[in-house]
């Protein structure tokens, strides 16, 4: 994967830093910034029985982290659509494209509770916008009806809301997602 200078510092803040995940230890950090951010807001919903495995998920284009002092406090991964993933359809739709080959989806966005109000949502969300675009692909994206501070980050950065639609995740889960597309470049 190639090195994006823009995302080595974060706007010139003096303690925070972006990067792109690599290594054990690195997915052991993020395992533990995870676990905060289930018990403190219930991301991800279920919470998975291999965390290091469903952070690294399938078809993965890379992941970054947020270093805050220098340690990790952030997580942010951008791979293919996958079989349950449905911002791609309805982005396809709407765009007259086949979704799964347009699209690339950002996933597994989470920052520490005690690290919050730095912006660095944002930042790893802008640092996955770029790798999509530089890859020739619009970035998209499912997040639960739930999560509405997930929501109104997006929405703060013009992200288009495509649908709210409802999907069977275990047997007796349902669940509604809001599913968005980045704003055209």
């Amino acid at each position: 994967m190639r090195r994006d200078r823009a995302a080595d510092a974060a706007d010139g803040h003096p303690v925070l830093r972006l990067r792109e995940r690599s290594g054990q230890r690195d997915l052991e950090a993020c395992v533990g910034v995870l676990a905060a951010v289930h018990k403190s807001d219930g991301y991800p919903v279920n919470w998975p029985a291999e965390p290091g495995g469903w952070l690294e998920g399938v078809d993965a284009f890379g992941a970054w982290v947020a270093e805050l002092d220098g340690r990790v406090v952030g997580h942010v991964g951008l791979s293919r659509p996958g079989a349950g993933d449905a911002a791609p359809v309805l982005w396809g739709e709407r765009a007259g494209v086949e979704g799964a080959d347009a699209t690339a989806v950002v996933s597994r966005l989470f920052v520490a509770p005690d690290a919050r109000g730095h912006g660095i949502g944002a930042l790893l969300m802008g640092r996955a916008v770029r790798e999509a675009r530089a890859r020739g692909l619009h970035p998209v994206l499912d997040v639960v009806s739930t999560d509405a501070s997930a929501a109104a980050l997006y929405e703060r950065m013009g992200w288009q809301l495509l649908a709210v639609v409802e999907q069977e995740w275990e047997p007796g889960q349902r669940v509604a997602l809001h599913c968005y597309a980045a704003p055209a470049e």
